[in-house]
């Protein structure tokens, strides 16, 4: 009884204090050839997203000129872009999976004043997919922050802020936040769902008491950060680990369309409840992307084995801004294209 009353005065609290977040949400789901990953994109206006594929052996910058840290791919990705100024979502050739949701309580502290090489929010999970191979070696290397962030406000004006998760195909997964200018990691298999505000410590507070409650009994229904963290929580759990692939990518789909939130959905004064614009699903262990657009009833995929991305390959980009929209496994369809310039403090 104690234990729910304190996470009930924690819950309490930080449904009074948290800000609203735009309303992504990750899990890592056990299932498929290893593990899957499924995210949503849940932003307030159209993304601009592509897809990209992205060889091993492409030099890098992190984007902001002078100062900017560089680094020389050691795997190929596919990502999927944010106005084609970052990449917020993507799998690379280990099986290495990230996830970039927004996090309005971030503070990447003074990066100049750090004297570090720097690098673009837009380019920190990309930093990730080039360099590492599993969640160990990047919590590893990335706990000695090689590196400062840069965040500069986004296109459409809100500030570049957000937190990343990775898990990788033994069902390893790390969570990497900067609050009040520090970097906090937390690094569990069992941290398998993720979404926005408030920080990632509060949401496992929050999430205790919704365990002493029950999901059978009661579950929070609202599209708020914490209401959706503890109702995927509950789901992911309900939901059977499925070994066969089809049927496992199935049932990720199902988990994150669940949790979406329907087009044209907005609350009056609160411009960060936000729509759903499009979901993905990395299988970990066959290599394989999906993605799925709110604007078209089909599902497409990559088949990473399927696309060069060896060292001295071009860069790929298949546009989804373009009808018709992709169908199938579409890694034939990626075209040459230089890559997109990470986001960078204007002039």
């Amino acid at each position: 009884m104690r234990k729910s009353l304190t996470a009930l005065a924690a819950l309490s609290c930080v449904a009074l204090t948290a800000p609203l977040a735009d309303a992504c949400t990750r899990i890592l789901y056990e299932g498929g050839s290893a593990f899957m990953v499924g995210r949503t994109m849940d932003w307030a206006e159209e993304t601009g997203t592509d897809l990209w594929a992205f060889p091993a052996g492409l030099a890098r910058d992190g984007g902001v000129g002078p100062g900017s840290i560089s680094w020389t791919s050691k795997h190929g990705s596919v990502i999927a872009s944010f106005y084609n100024v970052g990449t917020v979502d993507g799998l690379n050739d280990a099986g290495l999976t990230g996830n970039v949701l927004y996090l309005a309580e971030s503070d990447y502290g003074d990066a100049k004043a750090s004297g570090k090489p720097l690098l673009s929010v837009g380019a920190w999970l990309q930093y990730v997919l080039d360099n590492y191979a599993t969640v160990a070696e990047a919590v590893e290397d990335l706990s000695k922050e090689p590196f400062a962030i840069v965040a500069p406000v986004l296109p459409n004006g809100k500030a570049g802020a957000g937190h990343l998760a990775i898990a990788d195909k033994t069902g390893d997964s790390a969570i990497f936040e900067y609050i009040g200018g520090k970097l906090h990691i937390h690094h569990s298999p069992q941290y398998t769902v993720m979404t926005n505000s408030p920080t990632f410590d509060q949401q496992l507070a929050i999430n205790t008491y919704w365990n002493t409650v029950g999901g059978i009994n009661f579950l929070p229904g609202t599209i708020r950060a914490s209401d959706r963290f503890a109702r995927m929580s509950w789901l992911l759990d309900a939901a059977p680990k499925e070994k066969q692939p089809d049927l496992a990518s199935a049932t990720v789909m199902s988990l994150m369309r669940a949790i979406s939130v329907p087009l044209g959905i907005a609350a009056p004064g609160l411009p960060n409840i936000a729509a759903t614009r499009w979901r993905t699903a990395a299988d970990l262990g066959a290599g394989r992307y999906f993605f799925d657009s709110v604007h078209t009833p089909a599902v497409f995929w990559v088949d990473l084995d399927k696309l060069d991305l060896k060292p001295g390959s071009p860069s790929l980009k298949l546009d989804l801004q373009s009808d018709p929209r992709p169908m199938g496994e579409v890694s034939g369809a990626f075209k040459p294209a230089e890559p997109f310039k990470f986001l960078a403090p204007k002039d």
